[in-house]
């Protein structure tokens, strides 16, 4: 039987992870956050010190770091870090971090690992484009800038962070600008990935959009 394959593309604050969790528990499916697993290494590169132009150390860092996903949580070297990879100076380096090419080459490869034995909707920058380039389903989510700067805020601000709406507006900005530019597997639209604007709607909006499209594509 062939495997399920739902990939979500998208920059950030459009709502990829949000939404893929959800239709992962509605389909029965692997739920993989590939940004999460960009921000377990950021995280491993910030606390061991290091620089993201030290080839050899990173490649260190990568022969010996572990990353599962374990009922919906994220661990990195047996320790959850659900929380810790969303601090605001995980936001404020893990693009530049993501760009690295040593980084994405073997992210990408445990991410089509995971995809060969499971059924899976994956999200990140460049599912549809590079990981999962056979996907059966494709989705482009975005926002306005605006939008999406908002839904950042608030939930920094509901975790505890101090923050203003200006300082995310620029970090925003500035992903979109890094995610967009970079050499290897940049952010873009797959030709074949259907493209869906969350401005102004709710998650349960979105997902009857997705969800009506999967049922098309199948009939």
């Amino acid at each position: 039987m062939a495997k399920v394959t739902i990939a979500i593309d998208g920059p950030a604050g459009a709502g990829k992870s949000t939404i893929a969790k959800r239709i992962a528990e509605l389909k029965n499916l692997l739920y993989i956050d590939t940004g999460a697993m960009y921000r377990a290494i950021t995280l491993k590169l910030l606390n061991n010190n290091v620089a993201i132009h030290d080839k050899d150390r990173i490649k260190t860092i990568l022969e010996n770091t572990n990353i599962e996903f374990i009922e919906g949580s994220i661990f990195l070297d047996d320790i959850r870090v659900d929380d810790e990879i969303r601090e605001p100076r995980i936001n404020e380096n893990v693009s530049e971090v993501s760009a690295i090419p040593l980084i994405r080459e073997t992210l990408v490869g445990l991410q089509r690992k995971i995809a060969e034995n499971n059924n899976v909707v994956m999200d990140g920058r460049d599912i549809g484009t590079r990981v999962l380039p056979d996907a059966k389903y494709k989705f482009f989510l975005t926002a306005s800038i605006g939008e999406r700067a908002e839904r950042r805020y608030e939930e920094l601000v509901k975790k505890g962070y101090g923050c203003n709406y200006e300082e995310v507006v620029k970090e925003i900005t500035k992903r979109d600008k890094i995610d967009s530019e970079r050499v290897l597997d940049p952010l873009q639209k797959a030709e074949d990935a259907i493209l869906v604007d969350t401005t102004g709607k709710n998650i349960a909006e979105v997902i009857d959009i997705i969800m009506d499209e999967m049922k098309s594509i199948d009939s």
